[in-house]
């Protein structure tokens, strides 16, 4: 309020004091209020003016309200007050005590419905009978009519402040829808997995209405319907008087009863939508959006501007968060985009450094072929899904890593995140995959959007993907959705998700159909098993004397070949040696016996 009104509005409660102390001196008798209506006569109105038109104030309501704020106003009054009541001890308003002194006495204003108990404007209704108990005006209302328009105390604990943030041109659309919907017909659903992009539109929304945005968790609504009635009529009050849009978050049953009871602008933010509100879904700046943004930062560098504007699903604020620390440089901006959207899984994933590169791989031709294929077509995606048009549900890239173990699925992941510059998850299906009926699909939920953009390594996917066969009971039929669902995550994802499985033969064809690619890890032959052996010992190594072509003949993947050679490395360090033949084959032997191996000791004789 400007200080022109608060100058007028001390001038109205001025002349309005002045003339309650004359009703009170005078009880029954009319007392002019030219003065107070010629103080009301402002632009804006009084404060009073305001409250009572808000929350449907009676006069008479209004008036009471004034009386019982007038003790905290003017130490006076609650002497006049004793003298009506003619007892020196009732230095205090009551509801007798205004229905015999204020014009236009109502009896329904003391009824607990009336706008002063029912918007809890007033306190002090006992069991000393409802016309006889003390009355006083709440602090929050004496402070409105002072002009301090705050919000209440009571709800500062539960709620926070949302702040208006740039919007792209697809999330202001939604945010004038979203305003629009609120002046028809009241609260909305936003959906999608973006909870910031879900909090800034309504932000936006709130701020072109008028409105201060604050946000409440659903799980802070008390669960006691009486405490929830309670916690609703404040919001309520509060919505009136300051104005207020909300941001509910979550949903369940307490959050639709508290959004029936408060009506008005509104928002239940739930990831998928359900029935009894209009729904709006919220993603974050489409790609092309955020290549406009990124051409602000970046200039003319179209290559640089593509693969941030499909890689990284940023909003307009972290897009310029990004410039501000990382600049124009595009090596710096890619890994600082890779830093902001890590994604939080919460024991769900293990995020995997890389420590191989392409020429670390042993792999057929044809394998190698492949994995080529996949890295362009990430880094194509762009030109692809926008340019030519082919965007569409299926934005993401799904394959599958098939062989044995140790044949080098985990480290071909590796390869394709370090060649991509991106942030490469382990998931192990077998401890996503619960007994609990929606359990797994809550699970891959919470893991796919935390994991926007990232390099998704599922292992152990035979684990959820079995034949499927007759369905016979209600645990195959679940069993069927956990893995449509992951399957139609994958598809959905804007990034490469990978499934790597030692048994092929257990996965269903139906299922493979849905997948782009399959690459074969074939156990290794003589020839890559020669080449792995080299690979194995670092240039440092003190190596003496290794029969690279003897060790080649052993049967062993590339996993074990990683493992031997570093066991050899500790016995020959021990031993204060250089890495000798007989010293590697000691290893292999301590190998074989610990997967239980048979160890033919003629291949481990020199």
């Amino acid at each position: 309020m400007t200080g022109d009104w608060e100058a007028a509005n001390g001038r109205f409660l001025a002349a309005s004091l002045e003339w309650l102390r004359e009703r009170l001196r005078h009880p029954g008798e009319e007392v002019p209020v030219e003065a107070v209506e010629s103080a009301e006569a402002i632009d804006p109105p009084p404060a009073l003016t305001v409250l009572a038109a808000r929350l449907g104030l009676s006069r008479f309501e209004r008036d009471t309200l004034l009386l019982c704020a007038a003790v905290e106003l003017d130490p006076s009054v609650a002497g006049l007050c004793a003298e009506v009541h003619g007892n020196p001890h009732m230095a205090y308003p009551t509801f007798g005590l205004a229905l015999r002194v204020l014009p236009d006495p109502a009896w329904e204003a003391v009824s607990p419905q009336g706008g002063l108990r029912y918007w809890q404007l007033i306190e002090g209704v006992s069991g000393q009978g409802v016309v006889s108990a003390p009355l006083r005006a709440t602090e929050r209302a004496v402070n409105y009519l002072k002009g301090l328009n705050s919000l209440d105390d009571r709800l500062t604990p539960l709620v926070t402040p949302l702040a208006p943030a740039e919007l792209s041109a697809s999330q202001r659309r939604v945010a004038e829808e979203v305003a629009s919907q609120w002046a028809l017909a009241g609260p909305v659903q936003l959906t999608g997995a973006d909870e910031a992009a879900k909090r800034q539109v309504t932000a936006y929304a709130a701020e072109i209405s008028g409105l201060a945005a604050y946000r409440l968790q659903a799980s802070a609504l008390p669960a006691q319907p009486a405490e929830l009635g309670q916690l609703a009529r404040i919001w309520q009050r509060e919505s009136a008087l300051l104005p207020l849009a909300l941001y509910l978050e979550g949903d369940g049953t307490d959050a639709g009863r508290f959004l029936d009871r408060i009506g008005g602008p509104a928002v239940l933010a739930v990831r998928e939508g359900g029935p009894g509100l209009r729904s709006f879904e919220v993603s974050p700046p489409t790609p092309a959006e955020r290549a406009l943004a990124w051409g602000e930062v970046l200039g003319t560098d179209q290559a640089a501007i593509d693969a941030l504007s499909a890689q990284f699903a940023l909003d307009l604020p972290g897009i310029a968060a990004v410039a501000a620390v990382a600049g124009a440089d595009p090596e710096k901006v890619w890994q600082e985009c890779r830093i902001r959207t890590r994604p939080r899984v919460d024991g769900l994933a293990q995020r995997l450094e890389p420590a191989a590169g392409w020429d670390d791989l042993v792999l057929p031709e044809q394998a190698r072929w492949l994995l080529g294929e996949i890295a362009d077509q990430v880094g194509q995606r762009t030109t692809v899904h926008e340019t030519w048009g082919f965007g569409g549900r299926n934005l993401g890239l799904s394959v599958l890593f098939t062989g044995p173990s140790g044949t080098g699925k985990t480290m071909a992941a590796e390869v394709l995140a370090d060649r991509l510059a991106l942030d490469l998850y382990r998931i192990d299906l077998s401890t996503v995959v619960s007994k609990y009926i929606g359990e797994t699909e809550k699970h891959l939920r919470k893991l796919f959007d935390a994991a926007e953009g990232a390099i998704l390594f599922f292992d152990e996917a035979e684990s959820l993907f079995g034949k499927r066969g007759e369905v016979r009971d209600a645990h195959d039929r679940y069993a069927t959705i956990e893995v449509d669902y992951l399957l139609q995550r994958m598809e959905a994802h804007r990034g490469l998700a990978i499934l790597a499985t030692n048994m092929r033969s257990t996965l269903d064809t139906a299922f493979l159909r849905r997948l782009r690619f399959v690459v074969e890890f074939p156990f290794p032959g003589p020839a890559e098993r020669k080449i792995m052996w080299q690979k194995a010992f670092p240039a440092r190594a003190p190596c003496e004397g290794l029969d690279f072509d003897r060790l080649a003949q052993l049967q062993t993947s590339g996993a074990m070949i990683r493992n031997i050679a570093l066991n050899a490395a500790f016995l020959a360090a021990a031993a204060g040696s250089s890495i000798v033949q007989d010293t590697v084959l000691a290893a292999a032997r301590t190998e074989f016996r610990k997967l239980e191996l048979p160890v033919p000791e003629r291949d481990f004789r020199r």
